[in-house]
């Protein structure tokens, strides 16, 4: 039988709703979603397996100027999907300026890859501005396909993958069919820890702020849990009392907001215990970012 496989990498400016995109087409909460900017900071993948196909989708960061090394590796991420794409996944939205990030527009321009331009929250619009966006964006990308979606609602997202499907290429699979992605299970613990911290700080606690997993095993006796130790790190050493909170009540509501989501992702009863860490400066140094992952 024949067999399709390829990297469908999803790109665009921040929140256009890559990571809500990227959840629905592969049917997991892989990737963060929040209503700030900046939420996804990896390149994250989502593997979709069937008998006759394999999608390997990517979730990258919003493509932005970066300000400091932490911004620079993210960019990174987005530029390397430009590179290793079977199809592009270029999302903007109802909302956005077509002449925003000349630069990244003008890198996706030039790709020989199919493109599928995907204009996403339609369902807050109406058909006079979306055949607006249409035609605009026509101009922009001659030679991409446009979609108008609503990622949120579901919306053309049958007919998107339909052409997914049909624009995928004659391949064996890249990783084997009971691999869902290509992160660990200590990476999605850091991520839904990150995304309560996202939920419920404000200003620049959210962007301040690492999770590294000191600690992750599972216990059989004298009951069954998996044991999770987590150290969050932090910029200055105001923030670690903004993030513990009056008596602790702060840490205490997301954490238990984590432990739960947690429990729901492995199935499995959690103990979650956390540190706050001073760690001045992090998202600039080298050395740093790159052993958080980055």
């Amino acid at each position: 039988m024949l067999h399709k496989s390829g990297f469908v990498n999803i790109v665009g400016n921040p929140n256009v709703g890559k990571s809500t995109l990227m959840n629905v087409m592969v049917g997991d909460k892989i990737s963060i979603i929040t209503n700030k900017s900046q939420t996804t900071r990896h390149r994250i993948m989502g593997i979709v397996n069937e008998e006759n196909y394999q999608i390997v989708y990517s979730d990258t960061p919003g493509v932005i100027k970066p300000n400091y090394k932490l911004q620079e590796n993210m960019l990174n991420f987005s530029l390397s999907a430009l590179s290793d794409a079977d199809i592009i996944l270029y999302v903007t939205d109802i909302y956005e300026k077509i002449d925003k990030n000349q630069n990244f527009l003008q890198k996706i321009q030039k790709l020989k890859v199919p493109i599928l331009l995907l204009i996403n929250k339609i369902d807050l619009s109406n058909q006079e501005k979306i055949n607006q966006q249409f035609e605009n964006w026509k101009k922009i990308l001659p030679n991409a396909e446009i979609f108008p979606i609503s990622a949120l609602e579901k919306f053309n997202l049958e007919n998107l993958f339909n052409r997914i499907l049909e624009l995928l290429p004659e391949s064996p699979p890249y990783f084997d069919k009971d691999v869902f992605t290509d992160k660990s299970e200590r990476f999605f613990v850091s991520e839904i820890i990150r995304e309560k911290i996202l939920l419920n700080y404000k200003k620049e606690i959210p962007y301040s702020v690492e999770i590294e997993i000191e600690e992750f095993k599972r216990q059989i006796k004298p009951k069954k849990i998996l044991r999770i130790k987590a150290v969050i790190h932090v910029e200055r050493e105001t923030q670690k009392g903004i993030i513990i909170g009056h008596r602790g009540k702060s840490i205490k509501k997301f954490g238990t907001q984590a432990r739960i989501d947690i429990e729901k992702f492995f199935g499995e009863k959690v103990f979650l215990e956390f540190f706050v860490k001073l760690n001045k400066n992090w998202k600039d140094k080298e050395f740093q970012i790159k052993n958080f992952g980055y």
